[in-house]
């Protein structure tokens, strides 16, 4: 394990693992609630996630940018492209609206042109993949091609299922036993 993963995740550990009773995004319950804003919006933390979601994608030949559905997936895809320019690496970065603009060139996908360009879409954490499958639905109209689904943390639900059935691959970086969840 990298000395970025292990810091990362004793941050998420402590500052952004909330115990009770919550309800999801999907609708579902849960004891347990990673809120990964508390820490992909900190200065400390933010370079930690670019470094270990690099780690996470550079296997993944040719990728040109990367980002996702806003807002989950935007602190993510800022780390990597400052992180990745960093380390000489040329990600960039764009963020999906959940609908198209209903004003100004009415765009759903803002940042570079990604016709016929190798994409990457991000994650904060994933529950059911739906937040990913509606970027790529999105991204693909526009011509992009999606070669991934890269999450910072999996909550080893029915996501990586739903998406690899799709026809893309998961990747994650960590996962709920590295937090000592179930």
């Amino acid at each position: 394990m990298t000395n970025a993963r292990q810091q990362l995740i004793d941050y998420i550990s402590a500052e952004a693992v909330f115990h009770g009773d919550f309800t999801l995004t999907s609708g579902k319950k849960a004891s347990y609630y990673v809120d990964l804003r508390k820490v992909s919006l900190d200065h400390r933390v933010a370079p930690l996630i670019g470094q270990v979601m690099i780690d996470v994608i550079r296997d993944i030949p040719d990728v040109f940018a990367v980002g996702g559905l806003t807002m989950g997936a935007d602190p993510v895809a800022s780390a990597i492209l400052h992180q990745g320019a960093a380390q000489g690496l040329s990600y960039d970065a764009f963020v999906v609206r959940k609908e198209p603009k209903d004003h100004g060139r009415g765009k759903q996908v803002e940042g570079p042109d990604l016709e016929g360009k190798r994409v990457v879409v991000l994650e904060d954490t994933s529950t059911t993949g739906g937040s990913p499958l509606a970027a790529i639905e999105a991204l693909e109209k526009i011509g992009a091609i999606v070669v991934g689904v890269a999450v910072v943390v999996d909550r080893n639900t029915d996501a990586r299922e739903r998406i690899e059935k799709a026809g893309y691959p998961y990747y994650y970086a960590i996962g709920l036993s590295d937090l000592g969840l179930k």
